[in-house]
């Protein structure tokens, strides 16, 4: 229990890294650039985290590394750029609580891994908090946010299962170095075609995009791969409630947003619907799966 204890606590610097990313975007990042604002977080992430492995992907790594870059990053980032722009922070980091659920799922079809009970149970008490947290302030809610928040949410839950899935045998640096890189790689020539030539930066922002890259990212990616390989995905996803915690927290004591008494209880719940679906026993090693390779009698970074 101690030990998937210290996992939890590894795991949740990313959901704390994320909800403070909304505010660092909101606050200090160019308007109107969410492909170039995607590209600068993901790829000086990515190549200081490969600078750190100095390790290349190897036979099927260049494909999954592509696939799951668009997924975790690429498209995740541009998305969640538009959602902190339009959305105050606190409504931004919350609509990504409903991560937990849609994980499970994914997590049930790709990987046979059927939700426990309270797992469902913490998550449905933690949705509740969401609601509350959502539809009961002062601030109008602007649907393009939701649903570019809505689209970042479930591309990346369903990207976190396939690097759980796929990911079991190569070290979370390289894992996470070799996504950002193709995810910032994949961005660049769409962001040239479609935003033309990039922002300029003042120095608020150069200082906000190298804490989004160097905190947000590179820690917080580490952070989140290491636990999907050593927690079940309801946990992980579980965890992951306290970044719309930390979204509201800063948006109201730092950006000054209203928030009601109806959202109080509504942050309670999901502090509560964390602790419900926490782990109830220590786990000895990576969780259990199996990648095609491993079927195969292969390490998964082995060419083929």
């Amino acid at each position: 229990m101690e030990a998937t204890f210290r996992w939890v606590l590894v795991t949740a610097i990313a959901p704390v890294a994320w909800g403070s990313n909304y505010f660092v975007t909101h606050e200090f990042l160019p308007a109107g650039h969410p492909l170039y604002g995607g590209f600068l977080r993901a790829l000086p992430a990515g190549l200081l985290l490969l600078a750190m492995c100095r390790r290349l992907p190897r036979g099927s790594w260049w494909w999954r590394s592509l696939v799951l870059g668009a997924l975790n990053m690429s498209a995740f980032f541009a998305l969640i750029y538009v959602a902190a722009q339009i959305l105050p922070t606190s409504v931004a980091a919350t609509v990504m609580a409903t991560s937990p659920v849609v994980m499970m799922l994914f997590a049930w079809m790709l990987m046979s891994a059927r939700p426990r009970v309270r797992h469902l149970a913490g998550a449905g008490i933690g949705l509740a908090g969401v609601a509350l947290m959502l539809f009961t302030g002062a601030v109008a809610v602007d649907l393009r946010g939701v649903l570019a928040s809505i689209g970042a949410m479930v591309m990346s839950s369903f990207g976190y299962v396939l690097t759980k899935r796929w990911g079991g045998y190569v070290d979370v640096l390289s894992l996470t170095s070799w996504q950002l890189i193709a995810g910032g790689l994949v961005l660049l020539p769409v962001a040239v075609v479609v935003e033309g030539a990039p922002p300029g930066l003042d120095a608020p922002a150069v200082g906000g995009f190298a804490y989004v890259a160097v905190v947000a990212t590179a820690l917080a990616f580490v952070a989140w791969f290491a636990g999907l390989r050593h927690l079940d995905a309801g946990t992980v996803g579980l965890v992951g409630l306290l970044n719309p915690v930390t979204g509201v927290l800063l948006g109201t004591v730092v950006a000054a947003e209203a928030l009601s008494g109806r959202q109080l209880f509504g942050l309670a719940l999901v502090l509560t619907g964390i602790m419900l679906g926490r782990p109830g026993g220590a786990r000895k090693g990576p969780a259990p799966f199996h990648t095609p390779d491993v079927v195969a009698g292969r390490t998964a970074d082995v060419p083929e």
